[in-house]
């Protein structure tokens, strides 16, 4: 059986997807970009935009009960992997050790223009 999850403290999903779904002691996490979900901007420039995204991680997280520190695998997709040790920086910020096994892609875009998108599983239990 699975739940979907959803939020206002997180950008609503745009299409046919949940901000999340619970499968049992799973939880899986959609991408997250850096979309303010109060002024429905994208944030400005990469450190704005990985806090950002980090912040709507953590409210769907919250909304299914969980934060962030149940994350067991992110993905982080960037349109310049240069900007891969910021995402390290931040992501510190947000994540506690242990941290989740992760990988890392770069990509040709994203929507609504944004420079990283994120993903997580996060386990209950």
């Amino acid at each position: 059986m699975k739940t979907a999850i959803q939020t206002p403290d997180a950008p609503a999903a745009i299409g046919a997807y949940s901000q999340a779904v619970r499968a049992g002691d799973s939880v899986y996490l959609s991408g997250q970009i850096g979309f303010d979900p109060a002024t429905l901007q994208l944030a400005q420039g990469i450190d704005a935009q990985i806090h950002r995204v980090f912040a709507n991680l953590a409210a769907v997280a919250k909304a299914a009960g969980l934060g962030l520190d149940a994350a067991v695998r992110m993905t982080v997709y960037l349109t310049d992997l240069a900007h891969f040790a910021k995402v390290n920086e931040i992501m510190a910020q947000y994540v506690p050790q242990p941290y989740p096994a992760r990988a890392a892609l770069g990509v040709a875009s994203l929507p609504r223009g944004a420079l990283v998108e994120i993903d997580a599983i996060l386990h209950a239990g």
